[in-house]
């Protein structure tokens, strides 16, 4: 007997923008730079490429170059392709181990 396997597609789970972000805050939170990049390149193709690279001012190609695997894409290029997607990053005080906070 054989088994199907489905493919995964995270896009396809990113339909709303409570959605989008609490899986971006999730992968923020983790620490994990690649994996924070990821996440940004799977919400930008559930948002669809050619929109979010036009609305970032980008073409299609580099934004897929930007985020593809290994890419280490420069900090100006990810904040505006969350400001096209509607994402703000903030700063708040926080807990770091062995200080406080003022």
């Amino acid at each position: 007997m054989t088994q199907a396997l489905t493919t995964f597609d995270m896009a396809e789970l990113l339909d709303s923008d409570e959605a989008i972000s609490e899986y971006l805050s999730q992968m923020l939170a983790e620490g994990d730079n690649e994996e924070f990049l990821r996440a940004i390149d799977y919400v930008a193709k559930a948002r669809g490429m050619t929109k979010v690279a036009a609305d970032a001012g980008m073409g299609r190609e580099s934004l897929y170059k930007a985020f593809a695997p290994g890419a280490k894409p420069r900090f100006d290029t990810v904040l505006k392709v969350l400001h096209s997607l509607g994402i703000d990053l903030f700063a708040r005080a926080g807990h770091i181990a062995g200080h406080s906070i003022v």
